[in-house]
């Protein structure tokens, strides 16, 4: 077998405390529409919720309770027991069946699950391999180029990263949460080669 994995399976195979779930427990909400109807789901109506999952990173539409208050940005339990506020995961749908409300919300709610997940979100760059000979999968991130990755591998190499400050304190890289973000928006977008952080 290539010593070159996938991103994916590199960052999955190594990663001890990534979550192992195939169904999401928590989501966060990116828009409602009350007195709505499903668009996946045929005789499903009601408050219908556009959120992200927070640990596969996938879009979801959710059918709320009635009378419940949401508020965009709000974490929801979404698993299969004891749900507060959500009647029924109705299902995934891709970026383009996003309300346009959704869609500017996106942005915000990831950065928000990053800094909310920081240490999951760290040991990518404490656990992340070679891709190729001449790609690493540091690279696949926004505003990592050579110069960057080689300070990041020389200073995991010393003693991995404790948080997002300590990143930057070591390599100069200013804004990894932003970097990340922009990296999952362009892949729930369908804007990406390849998935990294967004189960397909």
């Amino acid at each position: 077998m290539s010593k070159f994995l996938s991103n994916r399976d590199n960052y999955n195979r190594n990663m001890e405390t990534y979550p192992h779930r195939k169904f999401e427990e928590y989501a966060y909400i990116l828009d409602y529409i009350q007195n709505s109807k499903s668009s996946i789901v045929r005789m499903r109506e009601g408050t219908i919720i556009h959120a992200i999952g927070e640990v596969h990173l996938t879009i979801l539409e959710l059918l709320g309770m009635n009378q419940e208050k949401f508020s965009i940005g709000e974490r929801v339990y979404i698993g299969k027991d004891g749900r507060a506020k959500i009647l029924s995961v109705l299902g995934r749908i891709d970026y383009n069946h996003l309300t346009q409300t959704a869609k500017n919300e996106l942005p915000s709610v990831i950065e928000k699950i990053v800094s909310v997940n920081e240490s999951r979100f760290v040991d990518y760059f404490n656990l992340a391999q070679p891709m190729t000979p001449r790609v690493h999968s540091l690279e696949l991130i926004p505003g990592i180029g050579k110069t960057y990755m080689k300070s990041i591998l020389l200073e995991r190499d010393k003693k991995k990263f404790s948080s997002f400050m300590d990143l930057q304190s070591r390599t100069g890289l200013r804004d990894a949460p932003k970097h990340i973000a922009k990296r999952i928006f362009d892949e729930i977008a369908g804007e990406t080669r390849m998935n990294v952080f967004v189960r397909k």
